[in-house]
């Protein structure tokens, strides 16, 4: 790869910023992290629309709501079996998108973190 190709909001930051390294398969991680947190928040990740600063880049918003109970204000979840899906995905997207590559989960670690539990996932560093 010559050059940053992708859409803005969803490259990882080495992939336009050679200060961070070179581009590998983390790169694509970071990417589907940050895909699965818009599917999951139903809201681009970078929203311009908002009254406080604090809620633009979606990901920090998620992360400081994550540990509130029912609090997620996310579209269409409706039952408990649902949340705890999306916070399973949300937990995982959260680990996809760590800003140090070598945090980043492989997509075959994501897989099983997928198809585990939502009791053996820990919430990432921030």
């Amino acid at each position: 790869m010559a050059c940053a190709r992708g859409t803005v909001g969803y490259i990882a930051p080495k992939v336009y910023c050679r200060n961070f390294g070179g581009v590998s398969y983390k790169s694509d991680v970071y990417s589907y992290g940050m895909m699965v947190l818009e599917m999951v928040g139903g809201r681009k990740n970078i929203d311009v629309g908002v009254s406080q600063t604090s809620e633009v880049y979606f990901p920090s918003w998620i992360y400081e709501h994550i540990d509130q109970s029912m609090n997620l204000n996310l579209k269409r979840v409706i039952a408990e079996e649902e949340e705890e899906i999306t916070r399973k995905l949300i937990i995982v997207s959260l680990w996809c998108i760590q800003h140090d590559p070598c945090d980043r989960p492989s997509m075959t670690k994501v897989l099983e973190m997928l198809q585990g539990s939502l009791q053996s996932l820990v919430i990432p560093p921030k």
